[in-house]
């Protein structure tokens, strides 16, 4: 087994809401994300991922979909966080997207595990799936998630 890395950005803002420092207030990072694959290398001679685990802008393109796409240039807000929530379904058409949980990096991160995991699971027959996930909310602070 083999692994490869694609690595994607996309903005968007959140807060922590009971945060003591200024993460509790309206705030956005340019979050990068990488996605590990694990798998097998395609044998197939006439394939077009022959040689491969996976085309890497197919990587890109079934992250994007699931993933990217929605949270980017969006408010990751916490389903409790009733006055942002309100706040921001006052303002037209604007894109929000709620969660399950307070959108630290730690669980934007486990979230995005989540979605992804089952896009990426033996897509070829390969074993490919979802090895780790790396989500940097800053360059310097991140969270991972790895498939024990």
């Amino acid at each position: 087994m083999l692994t490869i890395t694609r690595k994607l950005e996309f903005d968007a803002g959140h807060r922590i809401p009971d945060h003591k420092s200024q993460c509790r207030n309206l705030h956005g990072h340019r979050y990068t994300l990488e996605i590990t694959l694990l798998g097998e290398v395609i044998d197939a001679e006439g394939n077009s991922d022959n040689g491969m685990i996976m085309d890497f802008s197919d990587v890109k393109t079934l992250a994007k979909e699931h993933l990217i796409d929605v949270w980017d240039h969006a408010f990751l807000v916490y389903e409790k966080d009733d006055k942002v929530r309100e706040f921001l379904a006052s303002l037209p058409g604007h894109k929000t997207v709620v969660i399950d949980c307070i959108p630290t990096v730690e669980n934007l991160a486990r979230v995005a595990f989540g979605i992804l995991k089952t896009v990426f699971t033996d897509r070829f027959g390969t074993g490919l799936r979802l090895h780790k996930l790396v989500l940097h909310e800053t360059p310097n602070c991140w969270a991972e998630v790895t498939d024990a």
